[in-house]
């Protein structure tokens, strides 16, 4: 494991909840408007807006994109003003598009910054994720498990039954045999239209969430936030590409990887130290919204440093101007 860099994450950690304070707040008019694109871009502005505006000399490595789709924030593209120390940053700007435009839950704006060159640089493929909160043995699950043993495995950890168990999934197509293998066992599932960040995130705290495990595939990108948020929270976490083509495999060998079989766990994915800012757009069981009164919106946010361990839940009522 890389040693850890000193990158004065106890001073920035402010500065990234304001980032997605602001990437919030400006996809808030947005919210049940059925413009998905249009929140998304206000989201992006905002969220580039106030980057700029950070002591880093910032590089963005899991982005919206390559350079020839902005004006998102692009893989590659140079953020904060050039002062401080050089980073790697990891962002969602807004996680749920979808969501937002049709006002249901979990929507949220997402980023997670760390040293330079210890962030996967994942490409725009899918990833096979496998994630569980803290407190378990290492490797008391895995990728190269059916579903049904992960579940039964983590039971047994756990020391209750399979029917004890709720694993949180991706609602779509591919998944349909995993979701009837899961259920044979008699466990429960969680099925989320969109933003599998969060379904991540839920099993760090399943006490609050009632989420045990997330599985499935889903971008490799929100992977890499994903594991941003198990490090700094506990859990155990692991991810392995997947490519549907040729086109698919040059995005991998473009960002430098060549073992395309690899099982990335958690610290694979986040090297070092990260700190990690979510802010919630709609209500969600991980964030409230955003509130609108008639002179302020209130926003809540999760800030975390794998440092220290810390998590903090802010709320930031700001006058609307």
């Amino acid at each position: 494991m890389t040693t850890p860099v000193d990158f004065n994450d106890r001073m920035l950690s402010l500065g990234l909840a304001r980032v997605s304070e602001a990437a919030a707040m400006a996809s808030a008019k947005l919210v049940g408007r059925g413009d998905e694109k249009a929140a998304d871009q206000a989201a992006v502005n905002a969220m580039r807006d106030q980057l700029n505006m950070l002591d880093i000399k910032g590089v963005v490595v899991i982005g919206e994109g390559e350079r020839d789709e902005a004006p998102m924030l692009f893989i590659g593209e140079e953020v904060g003003n050039g002062d401080g120390p050089a980073v790697d940053i990891a962002l969602d700007p807004l996680e749920g598009t979808t969501l937002t435009a049709k006002d249901m839950p979990n929507a949220l704006t997402v980023i997670a910054m760390a040293p330079r060159g210890t962030l996967l640089h994942a490409p725009d493929v899918y990833m096979d994720k496998l994630a569980i909160g803290p407190g378990y043995p290492v490797g008391v699950v895995s990728l190269d498990m059916s579903p049904a043993e992960r579940v039964r495995a983590l039971a047994k950890a756990r020391g209750c039954d399979a029917d004890d168990i709720t694993v949180c999934v991706l609602e779509r197509p591919r998944h349909q045999e995993m979701i009837d293998e899961i259920r044979s066992t008699g466990a429960a599932i969680r099925l989320i239209t969109d933003g599998d960040v969060a379904g991540v995130i839920h099993c760090a705290e399943a006490e609050i969430t009632g989420i045990d495990m997330y599985m499935g595939a889903g971008g490799a990108p929100e992977g890499v936030l994903a594991a941003s948020a198990l490090k700094c929270m506990g859990g155990q976490m692991w991810g392995r590409l997947m490519f549907r083509n040729d086109d698919e495999k040059g995005r991998a060998a473009k960002a430098g990887i060549t073992d395309l079989d690899r099982i990335y766990d958690r610290d694979d994915m986040v090297t070092s130290d990260v700190i990690f800012a979510a802010t919630g757009v709609t209500d969600g069981s991980i964030l409230r919204g955003i509130k609108r009164e008639p002179t302020h919106l209130t926003t809540e946010t999760i800030l975390m440093r794998s440092k220290t361990g810390s998590v903090r839940r802010m709320t930031y009522r700001n006058p609307i101007k």
